[in-house]
Parts: structure tokens; sequence; C-alpha cells
């Protein structure tokens, strides 16, 4: 029962996760909406969909684990500067990917 309200694993893999996207997306990048810029993201949330699916492979993830790592990682992206609407897109992608 406790264990699903144990969500260190996944606040982590979200940090980790939106560690990557900062990395690979510069600040310039996750403020625009042009064109270009989706296009890299695009390529960048496909890498990170892979990651996901990895970590999801050998973790049980509940609806409250899922948001809690939807969270961690959406409010990472926001405290890096990414433009709230990027982050919600970016975030979308993640949650949706964790099915």
């Amino acid at each position: 029962m406790f264990s699903w309200f144990n969500t260190k694993e996944e606040k982590a893999f979200g940090l980790q996760l939106a560690e990557f996207v900062i990395k690979e997306i510069p600040l310039e990048m996750a403020k625009k909406k042009q064109d270009k810029t989706v296009a890299k993201r695009q390529k960048v949330m496909q890498q990170a969909a892979i990651k996901v699916l990895e970590f999801k492979r050998d973790h049980r993830l509940n609806v409250y684990k899922k948001a809690q790592l939807g969270n961690s990682f959406k409010w990472r992206l926001l405290e890096e500067g990414f433009d709230p609407e990027v982050a919600s897109e970016l975030t979308t992608i993640v949650v949706r990917e964790m099915g």
C-alpha cells in the first residue's frame, strides 16, 4: 500500500529527463514557436520517449507516480526558464509516453 505513494524514483527520473531536455534544447529554442525549433524539440522528445519507455519497463507506474514524474519534469523546465507553453507541451508528450 505504501509503495503506491513512494515516488522517490519517479521524481528523480523526472528531474533526470528534464536535465536531458535542458541540455539538448538551448534556452533560446525553448522560448520560440518557430518551425525550426519545433522540429528540434520533436527530435529531442523522441529520444526522451525512448528513455521513458525504458523506465516504464522497469517500474510499475500508477496514476500518482505518473503525475509526480510529470510534475517534477515540468517544474524543472520552468525553473530553467522554458516558456510555460513549451514546458506544458513537452510534459504532455512525456505523460502520453507513460501511457
